[in-house]
């Protein structure tokens, strides 16, 4: 499969999860593929699975030096990257909205939110770059959202408004980047059997428990980093080289 063929990818948060299951989809598909994760050892065990086409770096995504020194690394290995995934992201315990402590609210916030921030900065004058040398030829930037951000519940208040920006400034930024041939969609997932699980649900993980969480989906299970990983390979091919500013619900009908 080629969809993606000799395409530069960045995917932050690719240690585990969702982002570890699109960056075996990516290389699937023939593109290299930055795995940058605080988790060092997990992207390293990610990029020797998928060989030759991967690279893992160490990245805190609240830090702008380690995000700079991310594309740094990916242009020294690979070349301008062509597709940035911003998809690292954490939660606050499902708990009353006043028992979250600020710093717990600060780390949210600079990991879901600031982190594109500096992303943004550090790849968005590569990609207007290119497309003045080479017309067309922008670039895709995904971000990774949540239906938190379309339909909050209670519990999560201050990740819902996170991920409610991040789902916003996706779409804000593809009207501004538009110009500059560079495409910016968001993914929003619903629940999933993440290292995040237990808490999003606040409860023990148990079947019983997860039993009433599945049930208030229309198509009655969680998602699957594969869900994720489909739909970001579409986002990132030609065959969507229409399609900017999308909230894309995977969710099996949640927000219905």
């Amino acid at each position: 499969m080629t969809q993606l063929l000799n395409k530069v990818a960045i995917i932050t948060g690719a240690a585990s999860g969702f982002g570890a299951e699109m960056a075996r989809a990516y290389v699937r598909e023939g593109a290299k593929v930055v795995i940058a994760d605080i988790n060092i050892d997990g992207a390293r065990a990610v990029a020797a699975e998928l060989g030759s086409n991967a690279t893992a770096i160490a990245c805190d995504v609240t830090s702008a030096a380690h995000v700079n020194a991310t594309v740094k690394h990916c242009i020294d290995t690979f070349g301008i990257p062509d597709i940035v995934i911003n998809n690292a992201g954490t939660t606050h315990k499902n708990q009353p909205m006043l028992n979250v402590d600020e710093a717990t609210f600060d780390r949210m916030y600079a990991i879901n939110v600031k982190s594109i921030y500096h992303m943004t900065f550090a790849v968005v004058p590569l990609m207007r770059e290119r497309n003045k040398t080479e017309p067309g030829k922008g670039g895709v930037i995904i971000n990774i959202g949540s239906v938190a951000g379309i339909r909050p519940r209670p519990g999560l208040t201050w990740y819902n408004s996170s991920k409610g920006a991040v789902n916003l400034l996706s779409k804000s930024m593809a009207v501004e980047l538009a110009p500059d041939n560079i495409r910016v969609n968001v993914i929003c997932p619903v629940m999933g059997a993440t290292g995040l699980l237990e808490s999003f649900m606040g409860v023990p993980d148990t079947p019983e428990n997860r039993a009433r969480f599945i049930a208030t989906i229309p198509l009655g299970r969680m998602c699957e980093s594969t869900d994720v990983a489909n739909v970001a390979v579409f986002l990132a091919t030609d065959a969507s080289h229409f399609l900017t500013g999308m909230e894309v619900p995977v969710d099996g009908g949640r927000v219905i």
